[in-house]
């Protein structure tokens, strides 16, 4: 699909408008409206054994640069899957890769040329990377100097030398689990940061233990530092580090942290400019007789559990909130988002557009080992949508059409049809994948997209905007990963009451020099070259 495009030219910058090839307007249903996708994550056997049961990510980014975005959606034993996005929720399948065992998918422009490439991570080895020949085809190459093995990792420019850099963690009990005394003689897993060189990455080991589920790499407290949270499983605690003058440093920012960490995301809740960063946890939603037999050998283990005098995880989702005087201290209760149930991956999206960020998280899990008493061996839960009652909390939120009981494990949301609002793709488990048509019709929306000539990082990730609006003031983020194993767009999304007036964007790039935009289009997707 060709776009035409509007060229405005402002003082701060260039803004391409390309024409977004909305489908044609539709009656409203006021939820979402499930889509079955041609992809399921298998597991290896029946029944699903405990790792197994954990299952794969999903990246959404356009990957041929026609302004569509498009799915890759990661699989354990069948191959994995390209939908090349042709508009209005038409997709061509395309399978690649050595079949199965893949983990985390995320795209970056690894080299810089302008293309997004695919990255994955794999059960046993090193992430591998798929470099995009610009031609609708994808070649097997090397991460140089990326050789340790990862189930998780993120991308971004620590060393401000404009390019990005990369952080992996690996989950080491499955790895002793598969490759046994081969891992235990290796001793080359834990976490790694990898300090991007242009032709290699150099790597500096963390720490040689993790039992990582999520990796965050950011600066998460407002210093202009930059930091990296590895969430782990069980009941290894997190880890954190700060990079300060060229060195990561060992740091301990939050008051408590979740048990068995499964997913990290952060969005600002109450648009005061700060960041809220939620961590997600197993922890059921309710107390009953039922839910405790479905949970008891869960429960049974969180309550017999060792636990160090100076431990600071609890068994339940926790939401981080900056104070000026106390540091971080978790509302998750405060907020409604203490207990979501066995939720993989949770992530913010403003997806009714009034201007508040929501949250959507995926859950259950199936293995033998943990249900056996169970049906089918699986715990059975629905996915929950909550949505933002205007910074104050959250509402479950079951009238969206949102509460799957498919097994979902990677998620994401991108506008996968142009008409403005967030679409969510779930990675299911042993049932077809998912994509969810947003039909809320709620509010609008300004779409925004970064371009950084000159750089090696040429989509700008990393960068801080923030609109101000006559109805508020607005901050996003423009990240290559969150939630669990799953890869975002590199497109921002700015939702808003219908009346809203829009005034100034302000873009902060990774290099915090700043770009501001005092016009703006009619059309709602605008693209600001550097």
């Amino acid at each position: 699909m060709k776009h035409k495009l509007l060229f405005l030219l402002t003082l701060t910058g260039l803004i391409f408008c390309p024409d977004s090839g909305s489908i044609l307007a539709k009656p409203c249903t006021n939820r979402f409206v499930e889509h079955v996708l041609p992809h399921t994550t298998q597991t290896r056997g029946t029944p699903v054994h405990f790792y197994e049961g954990n299952g794969s990510g999903v990246g959404i980014n356009d990957l041929n640069n026609d302004g569509l975005l498009d799915i890759v959606l990661g699989n354990l034993q069948g191959a994995n899957t390209i939908l090349w996005n042709d508009g209005q929720l038409q997709f061509r399948v395309e399978t690649f890769g050595p079949t199965g065992r893949t983990r985390a998918v995320n795209m970056v422009d690894v080299d810089a040329d302008g293309w997004l490439d695919i990255v994955l991570t794999t059960q046993v080895g090193a992430p591998i990377l798929w470099h995009n020949e610009r031609d609708g085809t994808f070649r097997l190459k090397t991460l140089n100097g990326v050789r340790h093995p990862a189930y998780t990792l993120d991308w971004a420019d620590i060393d401000a030398d404009g390019d990005l850099d990369l952080a992996t963690a690996s989950y080491n009990a499955e790895l002793l689990k598969l490759l046994s005394n081969s891992f235990l003689f290796n001793n080359n897993a834990g976490v790694f940061y990898y300090e991007n060189r242009g032709d290699i990455f150099v790597p500096t080991r963390l720490a040689d233990e993790s039992q990582a589920l999520a990796l965050w790499l950011s600066d998460i407290d407002h210093d202009e530092q930059p930091d990296l949270i590895v969430g782990n499983d069980f009941s290894f605690p997190d880890q954190s580090w700060s990079y300060r003058d060229g060195v990561w440093i060992v740091n301990a920012p939050f008051e408590v942290t979740t048990y068995s960490t499964m997913s990290f995301d952060a969005g600002d809740l109450n648009n005061d400019g700060l960041l809220e960063f939620f961590a997600a946890d197993m922890h059921p939603t309710s107390d009953d007789t039922a839910t405790r037999r479905t949970w008891r050998y869960v429960l049974d283990d969180l309550a017999n559990a060792a636990r160090l005098p100076d431990d600071r995880q609890i068994a339940a989702n926790v939401l981080h909130s900056q104070t000026s005087s106390a540091g971080f201290i978790n509302v998750a209760d405060e907020y409604g988002l203490a207990a979501t149930g066995w939720t993989w991956s949770a992530k913010f999206g403003d997806l009714d557009q009034d201007g508040y960020l929501d949250l959507y998280a995926v859950n259950g899990m199936e293995s033998i080992e943990l249900f056996p008493h169970v049906p089918g061996r699986a715990l059975v839960e629905r996915n929950a949508a909550f949505r933002n009652n205007v910074g104050q909390g959250f509402t479950l939120m079951p009238a969206w059409g949102l509460d799957s009981l498919d097994g979902g494990r990677g998620m994401s949301m991108g506008d996968l049809d142009n008409d403005g609002d967030l679409d969510i793709v779930v990675n299911n488990l042993n049932t077809p994948s998912t994509l969810f048509e947003n039909d809320l019709c709620g509010g609008r929306s300004l779409q925004v997209e970064l371009r950084w000539p000159g750089s090696a990082n040429i989509y700008g990730i990393g960068a801080a905007l923030t609109l101000h609006t006559s109805t508020g003031v607005y901050r996003r983020d423009l990240r290559a990963t969150s939630g669990y194993l799953s890869g975002d767009p590199a497109r921002v999304h700015f939702g808003f009451p219908g009346e809203t007036k829009l005034l100034t964007l302000e873009i902060e790039w990774p290099d915090h020099q700043v770009t501001r935009i005092e016009q703006f289009p009619i059309d709602p997707f605008i693209i600001v070259t550097r």
